[in-house]
């Protein structure tokens, strides 16, 4: 068995596939690559077939017809034989003095009495034109370099969320918690870093700037313009993230810092939902808006009254055309000082 199992989905990647896969490379025999070719109709699949021609003793390669990135995670997690998973997207890469020590991190962890659920890192926000990069860290959040539980976990802000850059789960949690992401649906990594948590116990947390998040492709899909032409998809994904929530609740408010921070988690892909179709301004956006609201208040009533009057719910879903002003204004404020897109 391999330590690792990293996942790379791969539709159309020939530009820069290649700059991720050598970043994994470093890895050498403890870590399985596994190249997922979505029904790429460029050199996607030439690159990776390559890649495993070269590289057996490390790299698979899975072709596929395309089913979007959901589809081509599901399959990387079918397919691994390591003890821990990772996704890299075929656009980013990892920094090998980081890597290197998560591995040797995994390695003492695996060996260990306890069975450690998730392992944490940064990730870092490589925005093109940007001489600076934000660093996403989570030290004032989690104990650093060492095993801890929810119970231990400090004070959560709503600006420090895991995202999948960040997050190394064990592979059979995924199995046994029955994670299947949904297909020709883009934003399903809200629901690999949602989906899991009530099924993890044991945490580790390294403080080291691992997973570089490439952002600046104009097609990319956390690009604000794309994501405004895919806002169905977007909304998808929240109310996924609504029925899970409603579903398990029982289970997820039995611990109280799990429950506060899954909340806090839904809480902001909803305001995002709300927002950028706000930003939209079509008609059709804003109807789709007051759709999901509905949609959360039927679901449950309690969750609704909690997001809609919580601090930020309060200035988010102000009625009227003067309120979405207002809720624009704190928007590009936001952007401002956070910098994102």
């Amino acid at each position: 068995m391999k330590l690792l199992t990293v996942t790379v989905p791969c539709y159309n990647s020939e530009n820069y596939m290649e700059k991720c896969i050598d970043s994994l490379l470093v890895g050498g025999t403890d870590v399985e690559i596994i190249i997922v070719d979505d029904g790429s109709t460029d050199r996607t699949a030439e690159i990776a077939d390559r890649y495993q021609a070269e590289h057996p003793e490390i790299i698979r390669v899975i072709h596929k017809a395309n089913g979007g990135h959901g589809s081509a995670v599901n399959a990387g997690i079918d397919a691994a034989t390591g003890l821990y998973f990772k996704v890299v997207d075929s656009d980013d890469w990892v920094r090998e003095v980081a890597f290197r020590k998560i591995l040797t991190t995994l390695e003492e962890l695996a060996g260990g009495e306890t069975r450690v659920d998730l392992l944490i890192s940064n990730f870092v926000y490589n925005k093109v034109g940007e001489k600076r990069h934000k660093v996403m860290h989570y030290r004032r959040m989690f104990p650093v370099e060492e095993i801890f539980t929810w119970k231990e976990v400090g004070h959560l802000p709503k600006t420090r969320y895991l995202l999948m850059h960040s997050c190394i789960y064990r592979t059979r949690l995924l199995r046994d918690c029955g994670l299947r992401l949904p297909e020709h649906t883009f934003y399903v990594d809200n629901l690999y870093v949602f989906n899991p948590l009530p099924f993890v116990r044991n945490m580790y947390y390294l403080d080291v700037n691992f997973y570089y998040y490439y952002i600046g492709r104009h097609d990319q899909s956390v690009n604000q313009e794309v994501m405004i032409s895919r806002l169905d998809q977007q909304v998808r994904v929240n109310k996924l993230m609504v029925d899970y929530y409603v579903e398990n609740y029982g289970m997820i408010r039995s611990i109280p810092q799990r429950a506060h921070y899954m909340f806090n988690y839904l809480e902001v892909i909803t305001a995002i939902s709300s927002i950028l179709m706000i930003v939209s301004g079509n008609p059709e956006h804003l109807e789709a808006r007051k759709e999901l609201l509905t949609y959360i208040r039927k679901k449950d009533m309690l969750l609704y009254l909690r997001l809609r009057f919580s601090i930020e719910g309060v200035y988010i879903y102000l009625p009227g055309k003067g309120g979405r002003q207002i809720t624009l204004l704190g928007y590009k404020l936001m952007q401002r000082i956070y910098n994102f897109n």
